[in-house]
Parts: structure tokens; C-alpha cells; sequence
């Protein structure tokens, strides 16, 4: 049995394993990349980016519900969708390339394995091959996969998920969402604006991981405008005679053509034979770990990005796996800050939450600043003055906690408090920094001046449009 001896080995060569890599390579520690399946990582391939360019045209359609106002007399423009659809591939198909040009594709036989690994040790690992790796320090970074409810496999492909929905070359007429978090949302509005009849159903009262109570009720109301939200209850599916699909919530019942499963993703561990290890692991299945060190217990083990199944974004897997891959390869373990909670849902309006959420707060502790957008003057001129910001702020020193959002241009605005929240910034002084006019950021003005007006201590005094020298 042929066995190869590496200082570092990273298995999984998604966003998480490469930001490892990155960590890894210049410390001048032998390493091997091992990746079965896919290469391209899960963002370019089959999340943010298609799904990105499918709402950018879905937007673009409907953009043209506004246009009367303006004047414009042209007919209405209808969309090719099977066209629409190629593009989305085509821009899909140049992101994951982007991502094994600079990757996979650069590596020799030597450093990158495309085969599946399994732990037959403790620093031990067996390829398909039956050869083996042994390894000073391992990184699991294997990704994640969307969860599909055992019964609903029978169903074969009318039930889709984010790893089929794009390669699609046309779309149904009527499909039921089914998990209405940011990418079930995002999905579902997209193609109701494409023209499918749509039904949003989730047995949660949010949609878009709203936790703020008037932020999700405002964000229930304008976008359940557009297509039926059924909130509240799970949903039961079965077969009709003629294939289609009923989809059942409580009272209410639709027949559909298919089924968008956005249930969540589960990680990728059943493969790797994690049992011979003997960890302790959480409910899910997942190795207890330090979230400031990204090690499992005090082994020479890390775990890192969406596998872990705590903050399954792209900069977060980017941080996990730089912290993974500097310990793995370093003589001593270093904790490192995480950086300020960020989540952005690309609907329309954007839904985003960035510091504490709701539920994080000492409520007696907290004073609560907001704007609804419907008097905001930039939002007005573009047409999509519908929304609320809710700012967080300490009572007693005014610092800023967090915030939640229904609204244009959130995604900027989310990062502009986000930045904030991590410097420790106070809601004085973000009322002390300039303010263009008419632009969207004076939306949040008005929510700091309403924050500003309960907070106890005014420090460091009262807020003055000019500071004296």
C-alpha cells in the first residue's frame, strides 16, 4: 500500500479549502489539496453568482412595470427564457473557470488529488485509489450540499434545488418554493418576475432570515404582493395522477408543475469516516470546534466554511479557512477576531441584518432608531420607496449594535453599519460624518437621528453640523 508523508493535508477545494491553500503555500510546509466531485467552488458554480445573474434579469424585466409613470409608450418587453437561461450559464460557466484558472488547473498530480478521502487514523487518510496520506494537520473543508426530505426523492426531477435550477433550459409554469430563507426568496421572487406562477411557502413566520418583527412584517407585505407567501406551516407534497405535484400547508393546497427545495444544505461529512476519530460532535453531526481557531477539539484537526454549518457565506468560509490554514500550519494555535455579522438576502427590496439581531438584544438596554422609506426622496425618484431600517443602539453610550433592513440599496447600507458596528462606533459619531444630498444613505440619517434622540448620554455632546477646531 503506497503511503505519502505531507505537513499539511486539505480536503475540499471550495472557497474555504483555497483560502487555506493561501495560508498554507507560504509557510513552505509540504500540502496536498484533495477534492472529489465538483471543482469551481459552491458560490461560483450553483449560488451566488448564477443566482446573481438570474435576478439581475428577473429585475430587469419587471423594471419595466414603472416605466407608464415616465411616459414611455413602447409595448412591454417580453423575455426569451430559454436565452435568458444560456446567459446565465454562459456568466456561470465564466466565474468557475475564473476560479480553476487560478486554482485546480495551475496544480501538478502532485499537490491537487481529485479523488474522495476517508480518516483511517487520526492523521491517516485513504483516496479511492487505496493509497494513503499521512498528515501533520488536516483541514476538512468539504462544503455542504441542499438538504432534500427523503419521501420527496421519489419525485425525481420535479423536485429541483440549486444544483439543478440552473440547468434548466426552460421553466416551469408553476413552481412552490418550499424554505423561504435568503436563497428560497431570492429564487422565488426572481422567477415570479420571469413569468412563473410562484407560491413562497415556509413553516416559519420569516421570510429572507428576517428577525426584527416590523422589519419581517414589512418585508411580508410588499413582497407577498407579488406572489403568495404561506407562512407558518410545513409543507406536505404529493403526487397527482398526472405527475404534477401538490403542495400542501395547513388549509391551503396548489398544484404545481415542480418544486424548488430551499431547505438548507447539510454538511458534507458522510464520506470521510469521521468515526474512527472518536470526536465529540454536535447534534447535527458536526465536530465540536473552536470558532477563534477553527481546531476540533486539541487535535491537529481544523474544520472550515460552509461544512461547519454556522455562517455559510463567502467571506466567512474566506475567513475560516485563512484561520484554518494558519494553524495548520503553524508551530503554535492563534485565535483571531470574527468580524461583524453580515447578511445580505438579494431580493427587492434587500433584506439584511448586520451586528446583533433581534433576538441578541438586552431589549431594556437597547434604544431602536428607524425610517420607513416611503417619504425618503432618492427612493422616490428611483421608483422603490417601500421599506423600513431599523438602527441599534446601547442606551447609555450610544454605541451601535446591529441593524435589520427591508429596503433599496440595502446591501450598501448593511455594509456601511457593518463597518461601523466593528470599529465600535456610537450613532453620534456616524451623524458626524457627512451626508451627500438626495442619496439613500440619508434614509439612514433619519434612523441614527431617531436612535440619537433616546439614547441617554450624549457623548461626546450634542450633535452640531459644524465642529469647531
Amino acid at each position: 500500500m503506497q503511503t505519502r508523508k505531507v505537513d499539511v493535508a486539505i480536503i475540499g477545494s471550495g472557497s474555504a479549502g483555497l483560502y487555506a491553500l493561501s495560508k498554507v503555500r507560504p509557510s513552505g510546509k509540504s500540502w496536498v489539496l484533495i477534492n472529489g466531485g465538483h471543482t469551481g467552488t459552491t458560490c461560483a458554480r450553483v449560488g451566488c453568482m448564477p443566482s446573481k445573474v438570474l435576478i439581475q434579469i428577473a429585475e430587469d424585466l419587471q423594471r419595466q412595470g414603472i416605466f407608464g409613470r415616465y411616459g414611455f409608450e413602447a409595448a412591454g418587453v417580453d423575455v426569451d427564457i430559454a436565452e435568458a437561461l444560456d446567459h446565465v450559464r454562459d456568466l456561470r460557466d465564466t466565474f468557475v473557470e475564473r476560479v480553476r484558472s487560478n486554482s485546480t488547473d495551475n496544480m501538478d498530480a502532485e499537490h491537487f488529488i481529485p479523488q474522495y478521502a476517508r480518516f483511517v487514523g487520526p492523521n491517516r487518510l485513504e483516496l479511492e485509489d487505496g493509497s494513503q496520506i499521512e498528515a501533520d494537520s488536516v483541514i476538512i473543508a468539504t462544503g455542504s450540499t441542499p438538504v432534500i426530505p427523503a419521501p420527496w426523492q421519489a419525485f425525481g426531477d420535479r423536485v429541483l434545488t440549486t444544483e439543478e435550477l440552473f440547468e434548466q433550459e426552460e421553466l416551469p409554469a408553476s413552481l412552490a418554493v418550499i424554505g423561504l430563507g435568503a436563497i428560497g426568496l431570492e429564487m422565488g421572487q426572481a422567477l415570479s418576475h420571469l413569468g412563473v406562477e410562484v407560491t413562497g411557502i415556509d413553516q416559519l413566520e420569516s421570510i429572507g432570515g428576517s428577525r426584527d418583527p416590523e422589519v419581517n412584517r414589512t418585508a411580508i407585505e410588499i413582497i407577498g404582493k407579488e406572489f403568495p407567501l404561506w407562512l407558518g406551516q410545513p409543507a406536505q407534497v404529493s403526487q397527482e395522477a398526472d405527475g404534477r405535484l401538490r403542495v400542501s400547508a395547513g388549509e391551503q393546497t396548489v398544484v404545481v408543475d415542480k418544486i424548488l427545495a430551499s431547505l438548507g444544505r447539510q454538511p458534507n461529512l458522510e464520506r470521510l469516516n469521521l468515526q474512527v476519530l472518536g470526536l465529540e460532535r454536535d447534534e447535527r453531526g458536526i465536530p465540536r470546534y473552536n470558532p477563534q481557531t477553527m481546531q476540533v477539539g486539541d487535535l491537529p484537526l481544523f474544520i472550515a466554511g460552509d461544512v461547519n454549518g454556522v455562517r455559510n457565506l463567502l467571506h466567512e468560509a474566506g475567513d475560516e479557512g485563512r484561520i484554518a490554514g494558519l494553524n495548520a500550519s503553524a508551530e503554535r494555535i492563534s485565535a483571531f477576531r470574527r468580524k461583524t455579522p453580515l447578511n445580505i438576502t438579494f431580493c427587492n427590496p434587500n433584506i439584511c441584518q448586520t451586528g446583533l439581531s433581534w433576538d441578541e438584544l438586552d431589549q431594556e438596554q437597547t434604544v431602536i432608531g428607524e425610517v420607513k422609506f416611503g417619504p425618503v426622496g432618492r427612493a422616490m425618484i428611483m421608483g422603490k420607496n417601500k421599506g423600513l431600517l431599523r438602527v441599534y443602539a446601547d442606551k447609555h453610550s450610544g454605541r451601535l449594535l446591529g441593524a435589520e433592513m427591508v429596503c433599496v440599496k440595502g446591501e450598501n447600507l448593511a455594509h456601511l453599519l457593518a463597518w461601523c458596528i466593528q470599529q465600535g462606533l456610537g450613532v453620534g459619531d456616524l451623524l458626524r460624518m457627512p451626508f451627500y444630498h438626495p442619496v439613500i444613505e440619508e434614509a439612514l440619517q433619519a434612523a441614527l437621528y431617531d436612535a440619537y434622540a433616546k439614547i441617554e448620554s450624549k457623548n461626546p455632546g450634542p450633535i452640531t453640523e459644524l465642529v469647531p477646531l
